[in-house]
This record gives structure tokens, sequence and C-alpha cells, in this order.
């Protein structure tokens, strides 16, 4: 009985890390007419919440170090989504906006929560129930709820 909790199709971390590399995949084809990889979705939808933002609390909303992050602004901004600029009165400060195309690309955007619950066969409340269950695992609080229409889906990666 004991063997059993150390098998590795009982483990949580194996399901997890399985999980967000199929969630990677499951996005590409959906991110692909966009020009945007993952990482530059999650990036775009934390700016479509609120812009601009400095890098550092991007990079705290994300969950990631801003060193990580900066590549990926970079990325968006040689694309022409995304301004950095230094903060008035506090140039040490980089803050990332929207551009007008990043901003306008929010509507084509749009489609994506609904494609990937088509792929994946689940619904908003389903989704959204997995990822309230991810919580424990997630390593940082929603400190606002989720807005309607598929914010499940967007957050489950």
């Amino acid at each position: 009985m004991t063997d059993d909790l150390l098998r590795l199709e009982n483990q949580v971390c194996f399901a997890l890390v399985t999980a967000a590399r199929n969630v990677v995949s499951i996005y590409r084809p959906v991110l692909e007419p966009l020009g945007l990889t993952h990482p530059q979705y999650l990036v775009m939808l934390a700016l479509w919440e609120r812009s601009p933002r400095s890098l550092g609390e991007l990079a705290a909303e994300l969950a990631m170090e801003p060193a990580t992050l900066s590549p990926l602004v970079k990325r968006l901004e040689a694309q022409g989504r995304v301004s950095r600029s230094r903060r008035p009165g506090d140039e040490r400060v980089l803050e990332i906006a929207l551009t007008e195309e990043g901003a306008a690309l929010r509507e084509r955007a749009v489609e994506v929560p609904r494609k990937i619950m088509e792929l994946v066969g689940m619904d908003v409340d389903e989704l959204t129930a997995l990822r309230d269950g991810l919580g424990p695992f997630v390593g940082r609080r929603r400190t606002s709820a989720p807005s309607e229409g598929g914010a499940g889906v967007g957050g489950a990666a």
C-alpha cells in the first residue's frame, strides 16, 4: 500500500509538470495567428487588465523574475505591441505600456478562451474549478475576483 504512494502515476508533481507542458502545446496553434507565444500571451493578458505597469509589478503579477520577463517584453516591443519607457520622476522604474496595436490585439484574443475550451472539451465552470483547485500550488493569491467570460482559461496555465 505504501509503495502505491510512490508510483509515478500517483504523483501530483508529475501530473502538474505534464499538464504545464501540454497547456503550452494546446495554446500554440491558437496563439500563432495572433503572433504570440504562450508567455507573451500572459504578458498581454496582464497589460490588457492594466497598463502601464512597471516591469517589477508585471513580473510580480506573472510570478516571474524581472530578468526572465525583460526579453519577452523586448520582443513584444519589437512587434510594436508594447512600449518601454522610464517613469517620469523616477528614472529607475521601467514602465511597460500597451501601444495602440497591442490594445487592438485584445479584440482578436477574445476568441482564445473559447477555442481552448473547445480543444480541451471543458466549459468555463470546469476550467474555473480546475484553476481554483490549483491554488495551493500556484504560489500567489488572487487579490480580486476573476472577470466573467472564460477567465479560468487564461489562468489555467
